[in-house]
């Protein structure tokens, strides 16, 4: 090599922390491999080593972009090489951390509200009783599992196509290349980087991308549906359903003195529309490997990163500003418990399914009490009825 190691160190930690970021004015749109890219950073590697050793920048000497920095190297392998490490330093220093936070906030929230009896709802009515932790629960394990998912994609991401160069031969590389960057990017970042096994996959296929991008895509789902649940059962505070009691983090109207809305909710929400939007270019991108090549790849891993920091910094907002100090409102959810018709579902095994059918229509046309209606048809005594409808002992299966 033309530089010796310190020079090296010295010159690639200014690339790294981002002291030379004005000499990289490209932009994504660019040629599918990412050539334009890599040439720019080739280019200021050149430079700057040539600055730092006395020569003239721009000549190319001592140190010439393709034949010494370039060296063993292709576009097509050095940029999904960046793409992979890129991508695991964002999933494990941002993402699963976010992820880890909302996990333990909500499993929290789940021990916490383990006590509370609520009304179950299902296709937006009433439905059997549940407890808000296990409400609470659903959540904890979507998330759950999305990490698990996330985790299940990385082996993928941690192979590198470096030593691939043009269409995956290895062609003006050296035997053993591809295994040695490998194993020193693997000791410069403390993950398990290894050669990719098959160098051709890996230029004209993402798919570790997708896969990713699919775990991120299930992650927007959980999320969107967290964020929905949370922000209706805090609707109100007088005229929805209010069982819940959001932090009022600032004044949510320029025209409604005191309105409060639920605005990490709404961002959340936002955030998992934007990483669905994603997974629809990352899917188009990750199809359009034609032949040897994928030409997709700066819209691939510009949308796989965005969605990666969305998901992680999101998950942290969520809840700091918004779990964390989630109050349960016991009055309405009491209320709301006592005045249900589907506690009705108690008695299927002691009437039959069609009485107590009767009984629920009866009672909510007249506006009355499932017990009064049962006592008034003759089908309970009021004694039957208080022993048989107990939310408490509809919370699982019989014994």
């Amino acid at each position: 090599m033309v530089l010796n190691t310190y020079l090296r160190n010295r010159f690639l930690s200014k690339i790294i922390d981002g002291q030379l970021w004005e000499h990289f004015p490209l932009v994504v749109w660019q040629t599918g491999s990412g050539t334009q890219s890599n040439m720019n950073v080739n280019e200021v590697i050149s430079n700057r080593a040539i600055q730092m050793m006395g020569g003239k920048m721009g000549s190319k000497t001592p140190v010439h972009p393709n034949d010494h920095v370039n060296m063993s190297q292709s576009s097509n392998d050095t940029f999904p090489t960046a793409m992979h490490i890129a991508v695991i330093l964002e999933v494990n220093e941002r993402l699963l951390p976010g992820l880890q936070i909302l996990h333990k906030a909500l499993a929290t929230k789940q021990e916490e509200f383990t006590d509370i009896i609520k009304i179950g709802r299902t296709h937006l009515q009433d439905a059997t009783p549940l407890t808000l932790g296990q409400e609470f629960s659903a959540y904890v394990q979507q998330i759950g599992y999305g990490i698990q998912r996330v985790n299940a994609t990385l082996p993928r991401l941690y192979e590198l196509a470096a030593g691939g160069t043009a269409v995956g031969t290895g062609l003006n590389s050296r035997v053993g290349f591809a295994e040695k960057i490998a194993a020193k990017i693997a000791e410069e970042t403390g993950f398990p980087f290894v050669s990719a096994p098959n160098k051709f996959e890996a230029l004209s296929a993402h798919d570790a991308m997708v896969e990713l991008h699919g775990a991120l895509n299930v992650l927007a789902c959980s999320l969107l549906k967290i964020g929905n649940d949370i922000r209706l059962l805090g609707s109100g505070p007088r005229c929805g359903i209010g069982e819940l009691s959001l932090p009022e983090n600032e004044a949510g109207s320029s025209i409604m003195p005191g309105k409060v809305n639920p605005t990490q909710c709404e961002a959340l929400t936002m955030v998992a529309a934007q990483v669905m939007g994603n997974h629809v270019a990352v899917t188009m991108g990750g199809s359009h490997g034609h032949f040897q090549l994928n030409v997709f790849k700066p819209l691939i891993v510009t949308n796989v990163l965005q969605s990666v920091r969305l998901i992680g910094d999101a998950c942290v907002s969520f809840s700091r500003n918004c779990v964390d100090g989630i109050i349960p409102n016991t009055e309405k959810i009491n209320r709301f418990v006592n005045e249900s018709l589907m506690l009705v579902t108690a008695l299927n095994p002691h009437i039959g399914y069609d009485s107590a059918a009767k009984i629920a229509k009866h009672a909510h046309k007249s506006g009355s009490t499932l017990k009064e209606t049962a006592v008034s048809l003759g089908l309970l005594t009021a004694e039957e009825f208080d022993v048989k409808v107990q939310p408490k002992d509809m919370l699982g299966p019989k014994l």
